[in-house]
């Protein structure tokens, strides 16, 4: 395993090992650039996961501190747990569904297409799909998404079947089984699912893409990829000229150390990141470091979010085959008419009994609950994600709790823009009817989950003062930080994050590389 001396100040640095740095990861290491890891969790791999679902979120999620506040159910539901993202190596990408939709042309132009919506903060993004679309192809073709560059579609289990023949009966028509990051069949080193139905924390064969299995692997066999699990970073250093020049972490053993560096990426998920930003306040910096705008931690997203639970007469036994492996893109259109801004997908989710009979309907209990979960083998299942407002009020900021190194830990505020309650209505509305249309007796609207999509923080802007990065993820205030996360993302979109945050990443690499190779930086 290669490693590089704590002083030696070529390398880059990247916290963060998910979609965003374990990319970038890969992508530097192979254009000869020394590349240091630090990951603040453990080095699961397949063989470590476990098949139960609360023995593998203990294992894998971010369980550490962290508070919430403003009126979003997840304050109530789950107050200790605003996200539930991964702490491991591989981040998130260990955890996620697999789906893999594009933005689309105007959702890049939010501002201008929806124009004035009050309470939102809307801007413009400093880049264009066209730009972008020669990223998200090497994106497609590096993770082997299904339906795209000759990849074949995964086989419809039950759920599917269910979920499309609902969509037929509606009129919807734009359906199908993906575009996933799950192989249908070998690709890449990687084996195809056997539909065991647990992928979703843990793959434990593989099949699913994620840098654990994927970028990394392949940057650590440049022999230039130095990956540090256990690596909590706690503060972004600089000189006297503002340039980045390490990072400060803690090492498995709680030793306090300093990594040198002639670059720092940061890509710790929207929350994570920039709480950093934050931690890194110095004289020269005093609203944290990249914060001159004042809008590290500000227009927080997590997609608007809802589950549909549609209950038959006849077992639809959910959980054989993918737990998202079919998706409506009908609703994902841009028409203001049905009352809101943005779109929405519709895809096929399942959980198992555990976490169905906690998270169905939460708050709730008695007969009522115990008759849902006892139609579980009847149940099937779909997810509502769609755009959200950004809002200057939503922000991530340091808490007065603190982890356990003595520093404060990021407490999230969030508040539902009437854009999201109105198209959640919308969705849920939507979802009920595809189950109702092909027979169900009863359907269930969940609320949202602890944000998976975690999204804004540090937004991407032409100027410098409505943001944190430039159109390459390069922070205005400091020409040697980047970021390479979901924190970049000016607006949401309607699409699923990883598949962006990859493209992102990839270009990203490309600027780095051709920037400071040329002495520019």
């Amino acid at each position: 395993m290669t490693r590089f001396d704590y002083d030696d100040s070529d390398v880059v640095v990247i916290v963060g090992s998910g979609a965003g740095g374990g990319t970038l990861a890969h992508e530097l290491c192979r254009r000869g650039f020394k590349t240091v890891v630090l990951e603040a969790g453990p080095h699961l791999t397949g063989e470590d996961y476990h098949n139960d679902e609360w023995a593998a979120f203990g294992q894998m999620a971010w369980t550490d501190p962290r508070t919430t506040s403003g009126s979003w159910a997840i304050a109530d539901d789950f107050p200790n747990l605003p996200a539930w993202i991964v702490k491991a190596v591989g981040g998130t990408t260990t955890h996620w569904a697999g789906a893999c939709p594009r933005f689309k042309s105007h959702e890049f132009a939010a501002r201008t297409t929806y124009g004035d919506i009050e309470g939102a903060d809307l801007l413009d993004w400093p880049i264009t799909l066209s730009e972008l679309e020669p990223y998200y192809d090497q994106a497609e073709i590096k993770m082997g998404v299904t339906h795209r560059h000759g990849r074949p579609p995964l086989p419809a289990n039950n759920n599917y079947k269910v979920f499309a023949n609902g969509a037929d009966k509606l009129g919807y028509r734009d359906y199908s089984t993906g575009p996933y990051a799950t192989n249908a069949e070998p690709y890449d080193g990687r084996p195809a699912s056997i539909q065991d139905g647990f992928n979703f924390q843990g793959d434990k064969h593989g099949s699913k893409w994620s840098t654990l299995v994927a970028e990394l692997p392949k940057a650590e066999a440049t022999g230039n990829l130095d990956l540090r699990p256990d690596s909590q970073a706690v503060q972004i250093l600089h000189g006297p000229d503002g340039r980045a020049t390490g990072v400060l972490y803690v090492d498995r053993n709680g030793t306090l150390r300093r990594q040198r560096a002639a670059v720092v990426s940061v890509a710790g998920n929207s929350i994570e990141t920039a709480r950093l930003l934050l931690l890194s306040a110095s004289t020269r910096f005093p609203d944290g470091m990249a914060n001159s705008s004042g809008q590290v931690g500000r227009n927080y997203m997590r997609h608007t979010t809802g589950t549909v639970w549609g209950q038959f007469d006849k077992p639809v036994r959910m959980y054989r085959g993918e737990t998202m492996a079919g998706v409506i893109a009908d609703e994902s259109r841009l028409d203001t008419g049905r009352g809101f801004v943005g779109g929405y997908y519709m895809q096929t989710i399942a959980l198992g009994p555990a976490f169905f009979a906690k998270f169905v309907a939460p708050g709730s209990w008695g007969p009522k609950l115990a008759e849902i979960v006892d139609g579980y083998l009847n149940t099937a299942g779909m997810w509502i994600v769609g755009e959200d407002m950004p809002q200057g009020t939503n922000r991530i900021t340091l808490s007065d709790t603190v982890d356990e190194h003595g520093i404060p830990v990021a407490n999230v505020h969030f508040d539902d823009h009437p854009n999201d309650v109105a198209m959640r209505r919308h969705g849920q509305q939507q979802g009920a009817a595809v189950y109702k249309a092909v027979g169900a007796h009863r359907t269930i609207e969940t609320p949202p989950y602890p944000s998976t999509h975690n999204l804004g923080t540090c937004r991407m802007s032409q100027r410098p003062g409505d943001g944190v990065v430039d159109r390459f993820g390069r922070a205005h205030d400091v020409p040697n930080l980047f970021v390479t996360d979901g924190s970049v993302f000016t607006t949401g979109a309607a699409a699923n994050p990883t598949l962006t945050i990859v493209a992102l990443a990839t270009r990203q690499a490309d600027f780095i590389a051709s920037d400071f190779r040329t002495g520019r930086n």
